[in-house]
Protein backbone atom coordinates (compact mmCIF):
# COMPACT_ATOMS: atom_id res chain seq x y z
CA UNK A 1 0.00 0.00 0.00
CA UNK A 2 1.54 3.55 -0.46
CA UNK A 3 0.88 5.90 1.96
CA UNK A 4 -0.27 9.69 0.62
CA UNK A 5 2.53 11.21 3.70
CA UNK A 6 0.36 15.28 3.20
CA UNK A 7 -3.01 13.12 3.79
CA UNK A 8 -1.44 10.82 6.65
CA UNK A 9 0.15 14.37 8.14
CA UNK A 10 -3.16 16.18 8.18
CA UNK A 11 -5.36 13.43 9.77
CA UNK A 12 -2.61 12.78 12.60
CA UNK A 13 -3.29 16.64 13.09
CA UNK A 14 -7.33 16.29 12.86
CA UNK A 15 -7.18 13.52 15.87
CA UNK A 16 -4.93 15.91 17.82
CA UNK A 17 -7.14 19.00 17.51
CA UNK A 18 -10.26 16.57 18.36
CA UNK A 19 -8.60 15.63 21.44
CA UNK A 20 -8.99 19.17 23.31
CA UNK A 21 -12.55 20.06 22.27
CA UNK A 22 -13.71 16.48 23.21
CA UNK A 23 -12.25 16.62 26.58
CA UNK A 24 -13.88 20.52 26.70
CA UNK A 25 -17.20 18.85 25.85
CA UNK A 26 -16.52 15.87 28.39
CA UNK A 27 -15.58 18.14 31.63
CA UNK A 28 -18.39 20.73 30.50
CA UNK A 29 -21.00 17.52 30.24
CA UNK A 30 -19.43 16.04 33.88
CA UNK A 31 -22.40 16.58 36.09
CA UNK A 32 -24.59 14.54 33.43
CA UNK A 33 -22.36 11.22 34.19
CA UNK A 34 -19.40 9.94 32.63
CA UNK A 35 -21.24 7.88 30.09
CA UNK A 36 -23.87 10.55 29.20
CA UNK A 37 -21.18 13.00 28.68
CA UNK A 38 -18.71 10.33 26.78
CA UNK A 39 -21.94 9.92 24.29
CA UNK A 40 -22.54 13.41 23.85
CA UNK A 41 -18.68 14.50 23.32
CA UNK A 42 -18.89 11.87 20.42
CA UNK A 43 -21.51 13.17 18.87
CA UNK A 44 -20.58 16.64 18.50
CA UNK A 45 -17.27 15.72 17.85
CA UNK A 46 -18.93 13.82 14.61
CA UNK A 47 -20.90 17.03 13.78
CA UNK A 48 -17.34 18.71 13.38
CA UNK A 49 -15.03 16.41 12.34
CA UNK A 50 -16.88 14.23 9.80
CA UNK A 51 -16.57 17.29 7.60
CA UNK A 52 -12.33 17.63 7.71
CA UNK A 53 -12.16 14.02 7.67
CA UNK A 54 -14.17 13.98 3.76
CA UNK A 55 -11.91 16.65 3.26
CA UNK A 56 -9.01 14.72 4.11
CA UNK A 57 -9.97 11.35 2.08
CA UNK A 58 -11.70 13.01 -1.09
CA UNK A 59 -10.20 16.15 -1.43
CA UNK A 60 -8.50 16.27 -4.87
CA UNK A 61 -5.94 18.56 -4.03
CA UNK A 62 -3.94 16.38 -1.95
CA UNK A 63 -3.00 13.85 -4.42
CA UNK A 64 -3.11 13.03 -7.94
CA UNK A 65 -6.19 11.39 -9.99
CA UNK A 66 -5.09 8.37 -11.91
CA UNK A 67 -7.49 6.73 -14.71
CA UNK A 68 -6.73 3.49 -15.62
CA UNK A 69 -8.32 1.49 -18.46
CA UNK A 70 -6.97 -2.11 -19.87
CA UNK A 71 -6.51 -2.68 -23.46
CA UNK A 72 -5.32 0.73 -24.99
CA UNK A 73 -3.63 1.31 -27.69
CA UNK A 74 -1.08 3.80 -26.46
CA UNK A 75 -1.00 6.88 -27.94
CA UNK A 76 2.84 7.49 -27.68
CA UNK A 77 4.36 3.74 -28.73
CA UNK A 78 1.08 1.72 -30.15
CA UNK A 79 1.59 -1.14 -28.29
CA UNK A 80 -1.91 -2.53 -26.52
CA UNK A 81 -1.72 -3.06 -22.95
CA UNK A 82 -3.24 -1.32 -19.55
CA UNK A 83 -3.67 2.57 -20.27
CA UNK A 84 -2.91 5.15 -18.02
CA UNK A 85 -3.42 8.91 -17.84
CA UNK A 86 -3.05 11.29 -15.81
CA UNK A 87 -6.53 13.06 -14.97
CA UNK A 88 -6.01 15.90 -12.07
CA UNK A 89 -3.12 17.10 -9.98
CA UNK A 90 -3.70 20.99 -8.30
CA UNK A 91 -3.97 23.39 -11.27
CA UNK A 92 -3.69 20.02 -14.03
CA UNK A 93 -7.05 19.70 -14.71
CA UNK A 94 -8.19 17.45 -17.95
CA UNK A 95 -11.61 15.83 -16.36
CA UNK A 96 -13.31 17.62 -19.62
CA UNK A 97 -10.56 15.79 -22.22
CA UNK A 98 -13.11 14.22 -25.05
CA UNK A 99 -10.49 12.56 -26.63
CA UNK A 100 -8.06 11.16 -23.66
CA UNK A 101 -4.41 10.35 -24.49
CA UNK A 102 -3.50 6.89 -22.28
CA UNK A 103 -0.17 5.83 -22.20
CA UNK A 104 1.02 2.30 -21.53
CA UNK A 105 3.18 1.50 -18.44
CA UNK A 106 6.52 2.35 -20.06
CA UNK A 107 5.53 5.53 -21.73
CA UNK A 108 3.16 6.97 -18.54
CA UNK A 109 6.34 6.87 -16.83
CA UNK A 110 8.36 8.76 -19.36
CA UNK A 111 5.02 11.35 -19.33
CA UNK A 112 4.85 11.81 -15.79
CA UNK A 113 8.72 12.40 -15.46
CA UNK A 114 8.15 15.54 -18.13
CA UNK A 115 4.92 16.55 -16.21
CA UNK A 116 6.91 16.73 -12.97
CA UNK A 117 9.69 18.83 -15.40
CA UNK A 118 6.83 21.42 -15.74
CA UNK A 119 5.97 21.48 -12.01
CA UNK A 120 2.99 19.27 -12.30
CA UNK A 121 2.47 16.80 -9.23
CA UNK A 122 1.90 12.92 -10.56
CA UNK A 123 1.51 11.18 -7.01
Amino acid sequence: MKVNYKRYGLYLLRWQASTPILAGVGILLASMGQLVAAIVANLIGGLIFFWVDQFIFTSQSLAAQWEVRHNIACVDCGRISRGYRLVRSGDYDRTQDHAPEFRCEECSKKKAEELRGRGIKTE
